[in-house]
């Protein structure tokens, strides 16, 4: 038996449409299967697809599951933002300050504040240097050679980010991936913009995961900005670029305050309606 739910598709990460990371989400998921958001969420074919449910913790304001066309993830960062700006516009008028989202990684909060979101960094699976096996895969899977890698280190939040520093925007804009020889890795590469760049950014970003590019990456900016901010190499308020090669102009805020790094940005609406699963 099928059933109708309210549906929306977002764009996250930028205030003019297209020019972020889509996002679908189903309202009103609890009568769902697993193996029904499997199906709708490799037929979007969108990086990735939510589902809203009531939460099973009593803390939690919504329970959301995210799912790729391929899989499930137990975080992600474009998804917690584009799902909670969902929630909230239909809860009607709301003063709430932050909202607290149930995930399987865990509760999550999220901050809302001048008609942007921005959720609090989870706990790293995964830290710390990587392995010289593991650079050398990745470092060839780029196309890139080892000294134009500044640093490396894992920032595993959930769907297993390795991260590069690279010397400039340029080299992370010239980057071709060679998804085979990069196999099953999940990258992320950061550098710093200079004056030169002429861009309202401080760092440029890009993902590689699943053989495609992610457009703008909410867990990639958290587990960078972990990195970078508590190695001093990041100040504790900036904004990343993402997606330029793309066509899109995703913007990222990244705040550290007190113990916390908040990640945030626009979400806009593109499509309304009804979806019948």
């Amino acid at each position: 038996m099928t059933s109708q739910h309210a549906f929306q598709q977002v764009d996250v990460f930028s205030s003019e449409p297209l020019k972020g990371n889509p996002l679908a989400v189903v309202c009103d998921a609890d009568g769902l299967s697993d193996a029904q958001m499997a199906a709708f969420a490799n037929w979007t074919n969108l990086s990735e697809t939510t589902f809203l449910l009531k939460p099973t913790s009593a803390a939690a304001d919504y329970r959301v599951r995210i799912f790729t066309p391929h899989g499930e993830l137990p975080f992600a960062g474009h998804p917690t933002l584009g799902t909670c700006h969902v929630w909230l516009s239909r809860q009607g008028k709301s003063d709430k300050t932050e909202v607290l989202q149930e995930c399987e990684a865990g509760l999550v909060r999220v901050k809302v504040s001048d008609g942007k979101l921005a959720f609090a960094a989870p706990p790293l699976r995964k830290s710390g240097p990587v392995d010289a096996d593991t650079l050398q895969k990745v470092v060839a899977g780029l196309g890139l050679s080892k000294e134009a890698v500044v640093d490396a280190n894992w920032t595993d939040n959930g769907p297993g980010w390795v991260s590069l520093l690279l010397r400039s925007r340029k080299d992370v804009l010239n980057i071709k991936p060679n998804y085979p020889v990069l196999g099953g890795f999940k990258v992320g590469v950061a550098a710093p913009c200079s004056v030169e760049d002429a861009i309202e950014a401080d760092f440029e970003l890009r993902a590689f995961a699943d053989g495609y590019e992610d457009p703008v990456t909410g867990s990639l900016n958290a587990g960078i900005a972990q990195w970078l901010i508590g190695q001093g190499i990041a100040p504790h308020s900036y904004v990343a670029s993402q997606g330029t090669v793309l066509g899109r102009a995703g913007r990222v805020s990244v705040d550290k305050i007190g113990d916390d790094i908040w990640i945030g940005g626009a979400v806009t609406v593109l499509i309304e309606g009804t979806v019948t699963l």
